[in-house]
């Protein structure tokens, strides 16, 4: 099983954490950093069990705009649609 942490006290930006996601769920090829990509990759290309911890969500919710806001929701929904998926709020 595969286990990363999303720490919002270290995302400096939606583009590193993008960064982030795509190496380490080695998301394929497709995967255009972004929100609909994101979601069809949890839901669809997932290689295996993963769990994802979410930390400081506060603080990732006021990232970008509003854009860390729309980011959760996606964890959210992902989590419920995914059985390879599990997202734990911290």
């Amino acid at each position: 099983m595969r286990r990363i942490i999303i720490d919002g006290a270290y995302v400096e930006s939606m583009e590193k954490l993008h960064d982030m996601l795509k190496f380490s769920l080695d998301l394929p090829a497709w995967y255009g950093r972004n929100l609909d990509a994101l979601y069809d990759c949890l839901t669809g290309e997932l290689k295996g069990k993963t769990v994802i911890v979410v930390r400081h969500e506060e603080m990732l919710a006021e990232l970008g705009g509003g854009r860390g806001e729309a980011l959760l929701s996606v964890l959210r929904d992902a989590d419920e649609e995914s059985r390879r998926l599990k997202v734990i709020f911290e």
